[in-house]
């Protein structure tokens, strides 16, 4: 019979030989029900935990800080619909965004965006690290700077080692670590949630500031998500539902963010949730304490696995000519160097979290642009002119759309004008009443965008 008519080389615990390149339609598997797993997993984080208990803390009453934790999970529809381009390219999102802002204009938002993934993975992985050197000395492990290291490096090749295997390892882990972790965050829930306050009437009137303040902590996170969608759907076979993909993904986030972000509202109207971890943990009963801090870890590594993945494609966007196992040991080195600094450093991670709140300045614009350009063409794109440089449909004017680098600049700068952050107070914070708009600057770039090539864009797509 000879050779095999079809080769996957993305299989469970070996490493995935594809990078950027087109997912041939020979090796596209899966289904969409894999992207639920895969962000319901990745979102079964503590971080929505303490997000909950901020809303409270800038003044909302529970129903409202509620209410507030789910239109913030409604924001994965947005996150989920933005694979839907990965399916018809076969590649990464930051390989595609290059239709809307060109192939270099691309690159500074793909620079930031390594940043701010690698950013986010430091985060996790000094969460993670506390949460497992407390989980040592809780069942009699008092090693000080010892079980520290050993915490740091367990963290770290729990997440490195996932992520280097690639995209099939990827799925896999997150599915079967969502399956562990629900069940453990279902517990903290039947003893967090009995005891809310609901009629606790709110600490301050949140206003204008405590509300948009309350939307911009949890909106953040999922925005942070939209440069990497398609880096999990190129798989899949072009056969699959559009509609399926939405939904399927959306689900996945939604119920995961708005279960513990409804945890952390719930647990701020009965203690002190300053120290959240510790809050939390004033909640349980000792027996389940331990458990409890292996959540956090769990929560932690999960979400850092799908930022590490997604940075080592990212490098490749970005003209690093390794294969993505390769460059990914790069995003591992540098988040090892962060996570030691940050566990040194008493401000590190304090100033690294500021600095990564302020870049909502940037990508909140950027997701903008991105969705606009992708329904604008109906997800059709020349998948090959991505990839061509120069020779291809997608060059523009010297390596950059105008249009799409205009209405960039127009959110952000909406954005900057409107910021309210520890390192940035835009003029028009006062007069708004310390109103946050940071993130309108999507809707600002987008409707620019679609101003500007409503009648043009439709010329770069190819036929269906």
């Amino acid at each position: 019979m000879g050779q095999q008519e079809t080769v996957d080389v993305d299989e469970v615990f070996r490493v995935e030989t594809h990078g950027i390149d087109p997912i041939p339609d020979a090796e596209r598997h899966g289904s969409a029900k894999d992207l639920f797993w895969l962000w319901f997993g990745s979102n079964l984080t503590f971080t929505y935990v303490i997000n909950g208990a901020l809303a409270v803390a800038f003044g909302l009453s529970f129903w409202q800080a509620t209410a507030v934790v789910v239109i913030g999970g409604l924001s994965f529809f947005a996150i989920s619909a933005a694979g839907l381009s990965g399916i018809r390219t076969g590649t990464a999102t930051l390989v595609i965004s290059r239709a809307a802002f060109g192939v270099r204009g691309n690159f500074p938002a793909g620079v930031l965006n390594w940043v701010v993934s690698i950013g986010y993975t430091i985060v996790n992985t000094v969460v993670g690290t506390l949460a497992l050197e407390v989980f040592f000395a809780e069942i009699g492990w008092q090693s000080g700077t010892a079980g520290r290291a050993v915490a740091l490096l367990v963290t770290l090749a729990l997440t490195f080692a996932v992520a280097m295997w690639g995209h099939a390892t990827v799925q896999f882990a997150e599915r079967w670590m969502a399956y562990v972790l629900a069940a453990g965050f279902g517990v903290l829930l039947l003893f967090v949630l009995p005891g809310t306050d609901t009629a606790a009437p709110a600490a301050a009137a949140p206003g204008l500031s405590g509300w948009s303040l309350a939307f911009v902590v949890m909106l953040a996170g999922p925005f942070s998500y939209l440069p990497m969608p398609a880096d999990y759907t190129r798989y899949l076979p072009r056969t699959t539902s559009l509609r399926s993909i939405t939904w399927m993904g959306a689900l996945g986030g939604f119920l995961s963010s708005v279960a513990l972000g409804v945890a952390g509202v719930a647990a701020a109207t009965q203690t002190d949730m300053t120290d959240a971890v510790a809050g939390a943990e004033s909640l349980l009963p000792g027996w389940f304490q331990p458990l409890f801090l292996a959540l956090v870890l769990g929560g932690s590594v999960t979400n850092s696995i799908i930022t590490l993945y997604s940075s080592s494609l990212n490098l490749q966007v970005l003209g690093i000519p390794w294969s993505r196992a390769r460059a990914i040991v790069i995003s591992a080195a540098v988040t090892a160097a962060g996570s030691l600094a940050a566990l040194i450093l008493t401000d590190f991670t304090t100033s690294l979290l500021s600095f990564l709140s302020l870049l909502i300045i940037v990508f909140a614009p950027w997701g903008g642009v991105f969705l606009a350009d992708m329904l604008l063409r109906r997800c059709h794109y020349d998948a090959d002119a991505l990839h061509d440089g120069s020779a291809g449909a997608y060059w523009y004017r010297s390596g950059y759309h105008p249009a799409g680098i205009t209405a960039l600049l127009t959110g952000m700068t909406f954005a900057a004008l409107t910021c309210d952050s520890e390192l940035w107070t835009g003029p028009l914070v006062a007069p708004l009443g310390g109103a946050d708009l940071t993130l309108l600057g999507s809707v600002v770039a987008g409707l620019t965008y679609w101003a500007l090539t409503r009648r043009r864009v439709a010329a770069y797509a190819p036929a269906a």
